[in-house]
C-alpha cells in the first residue's frame, strides 16, 4: 500500500516538475499536472495539500539537483581558476538549455515560501564558491580576499547576468558571448595573484 501511495506521489512531482519545465510555475494548474500524471485532481490535493506545497517541493527537488552538478563541477580535477570557469560555464549553459525552468529556478515570483527557499538554496553555490576560491588563494592563483564577499558577489553575478536571457530566446552567438563574458567578469572577481 504504502508502495502505491509513494509511486503516485513521485508521479505528481515528476508530472509537476515537467510542466513547470515546459511553462513555469504561472503556466502550470493542478489540472494540467493530475492530467500529465494520470491521477485525479483530488488525488494532487490528497498528496499535497496545496499548488504551494507541491510548487515548493518541485523547486527544492530541481534546485538539490542543480547544486549537486554544481558540486560534482567543482570537485573535478583542475586548478581552481579553471575549475571556478567550469561551473559558471556550467551553470550558465544549464540555464540558458532548460530556459523555462531556470526562470521558475531563479527568479519566477510565485509565493513566498520559493522566495524564501530561493534565497536558502542561494547558500550552497556561494559556500562551494568560496572553497574554490580559498583554495586559488593557497595556491597564489587568486588574490588574498574575503572569500566569502567574493563569493557572494559572484552569485550574484550569475543570476543577474541571466536573468535578461532566460526571459527571451537568444541566437547562438549571443549566448556564446554572453557565457564567455559571465566567465570573465567571474574570474576578475576572483583575480590573478598580484606579485
Amino acid at each position: 500500500m504504502q508502495g502505491r501511495i509513494d509511486a503516485a506521489r513521485e508521479q505528481i512531482l515528476t508530472a509537476a516538475h515537467r510542466l513547470v519545465a515546459e511553462a513555469g510555475y504561472g503556466g502550470t494548474a493542478i489540472p494540467d499536472v493530475a492530467k500529465a500524471a494520470g491521477v485525479s485532481t483530488g488525488s494532487v490535493y490528497t498528496h499535497f495539500p496545496s499548488k504551494t506545497a507541491l510548487f515548493s517541493e518541485v523547486y527544492q527537488r530541481a534546485a538539490r539537483h542543480e547544486i549537486e552538478v554544481f558540486r560534482e563541477v567543482a570537485d573535478t580535477k583542475g586548478t581552481p581558476r579553471e575549475r571556478l570557469t567550469q561551473m559558471v560555464e556550467t551553470f550558465a549553459r544549464r540555464a540558458l538549455a532548460g530556459r523555462k525552468l531556470a526562470w521558475a529556478l531563479l527568479v519566477e515570483s510565485v509565493n513566498e515560501e520559493i522566495d524564501a527557499d530561493r534565497m536558502r538554496f542561494r547558500e550552497p553555490y556561494r559556500a562551494i564558491i568560496e572553497d574554490v576560491i580559498n583554495e586559488g588563494i593557497k595556491a597564489d592563483e587568486f588574490v588574498v580576499q574575503d572569500a566569502k564577499v567574493t563569493s557572494m558577489c559572484i552569485v550574484g553575478a550569475i543570476v543577474e547576468t541571466l536573468v535578461r536571457p532566460l526571459s527571451r530566446a537568444q541566437q547562438a552567438d549571443e549566448e556564446e558571448r554572453l557565457v564567455c563574458n559571465l566567465i570573465q567578469v567571474c574570474l576578475r572577481s576572483a583575480g590573478p595573484i598580484m606579485r
